[in-house]
């Protein structure tokens, strides 16, 4: 990281700020109450102060310190034998309700002479609207006083406040802030969710848009909006193929799946999406490719007892299962969930198992859309081949797929129908799309036995078959 930059205790907020908060700046932190303001000040705080440039957290009228520093306690971060070391806390409110704004600045200065502290939380600084009228201060000509004061230190100064969105433009320390942080809350359907924005960030880029943030025990987590731009580079050309675990549909796709593509698998409830997934899973694992089943659909014991029904067996190093529950479900911290544990197990496979779950909690079919590419794009440049389902509807099973748009991103489309014939129903498998390569058109019959699913014969013309 840049000599300029300090990091915010959290690597990813520091890849949305450019490399971290610039160091010496003014920073507004905003948020209504209850954003996580001032968990993220203290994670900051206890990640950049050292003995010989100390950390200062002041109170104004918003949070006692009392209260501060016992629910601080409780995060990992917080580091207790730091406490009168190397941070320190100290309350604003008696003398900014006896002596008004001018006099909170005059403790500020004389704290910042006697300390030299390197990181300065002013918790909340909005407060000081609350005084100025009752001491005849002129607001503009407080902050710039306190514009003019903190420049003239080497201190990073982060000003917290419950502010809105509107109130960016209304009031003067907007102006004189440096970087400007949001911490908002956002409805996707039926559900809301954390995010972070950067509003402004003074002589420096920074990743745009909505950040979807969730704070636990480690402080504030975030988890950077992902919409990869088309790249051609650090694309490699891989030519060889990977067993998919169905022999007979190896031969339908030319010899398997190329190795770094990504296949989308469509059918109706019960066709075999899963299985299909689980073949082509299990045939890495005995090739020593290590495989990843990111699933919603069944839990782990169900899972299990549905492997082990065909006489299979997830027992092995070389297969991670990476199930969560659809209920509860965030995609921003899935999407980041899943590619650490790719790179973690350095898998070569991933069976994603459905993506009707994944759209229902993206709750914006854009934001979906993005992630997916976003998703598809970073295995690929990793040599990682990508296995998707998605559910049809049973009445429209023979129909073109639902979202042309991922299905037009897969490089391999494989289609599973249910065809109601008289006197049986007959299941029928096609590859519809492979990108790049040859492929067996035919629809072919398939059954699902206690070996897995087997494929058969080209199923007869419709004009053959007696209708319903």
């Amino acid at each position: 990281m840049s000599d300029e930059r300090s990091s915010s205790g959290e690597p990813r907020l520091d890849q949305v700020l450019g490399g971290g908060i610039p160091r010496n700046a003014i920073v507004m932190l905003m948020g209504l109450p209850g954003a996580g303001k001032t968990i993220l000040a203290q994670q900051y705080l206890f990640n950049n102060a050292t003995e010989e440039r100390p950390g200062l957290y002041l109170t104004t009228t918003s949070e006692p310190v009392e209260k501060v520093l016992r629910y601080g306690q409780t995060l990992d971060f917080f580091d207790t034998d730091a406490v009168g070391e190397s941070v320190f806390y100290e309350s604003l409110a008696e003398v900014l309700s006896d002596q008004g704004p001018e006099g909170m600045f005059d403790r500020i200065e004389h704290l910042i002479k006697e300390r030299r502290p390197g990181v300065l939380v002013v918790d909340s600084y909005k407060a000081i609207h609350t005084y100025t009228d009752r001491h005849d201060a002129n607001l503009r000509d407080l902050t710039h006083r306190l514009g003019s004061m903190l420049s003239a230190f080497p201190v990073t100064t982060l000003l917290l406040g419950e502010y809105a969105p509107d109130d960016v433009p209304r009031y003067p320390e907007f102006a004189v802030a440096d970087a400007i942080i949001s911490l908002e809350m956002a409805k996707t359907g039926q559900r809301e969710k954390r995010v972070l924005q950067v509003r402004k960030l003074r002589g420096s880029s920074s990743l745009s848009g909505h950040h979807a943030y969730r704070i636990d025990n480690s402080g504030l987590r975030i988890f950077p909006r992902l919409a990869d731009p088309r790249d051609a580079e650090g694309y490699e050309s891989r030519t060889h193929r990977l067993a998919s675990g169905i022999d007979d549909l190896d031969r339908m796709m030319d010899g398997g799946i190329r190795a770094g593509s990504s296949t989308l698998v469509l059918g109706p409830a019960g066709s075999g999406k899963t299985l299909l997934g689980l073949h082509f899973i299990l045939a890495g694992g005995g090739a020593n490719e290590p495989g990843l089943i990111a699933t919603f659909q069944e839990n782990p014991v169900q899972l299990h007892d549905v492997v082990e029904g065909f006489g299979w067996s997830l027992e092995s190093e070389k297969i991670e299962l990476m199930y969560r529950t659809p209920v509860d479900l965030h995609i921003d911290e899935w999407v980041y969930d899943l590619l650490d544990t790719v790179e973690r197990t350095e898998a070569q496979r991933v069976l994603i198992d459905s993506l009707g779950d994944l759209r229902l909690a993206a709750g914006d079919e854009v934001r979906f859309r993005e992630y997916m590419y976003s998703v598809l794009q970073r295995l690929s440049r990793s040599g990682t081949s990508l296995l998707m389902t998605d559910e049809l509807d049973l009445l429209t099973a023979d129909g073109p797929p639902t979202d042309p748009v991922i299905s037009h991103l897969s490089d391999n489309v494989i289609h599973l129908g249910v065809h109601r014939y008289l006197p049986e129903l007959t299941r029928a498998i096609s590859v519809l799309k492979t990108r790049g390569t040859s492929h067996d058109a035919a629809r072919r019959q398939y059954e699902i036995t206690s070996e897995g699913l087997k494929i058969g014969e080209p199923v007869e013309p419709l004009a053959d078959r007696p209708r319903l």
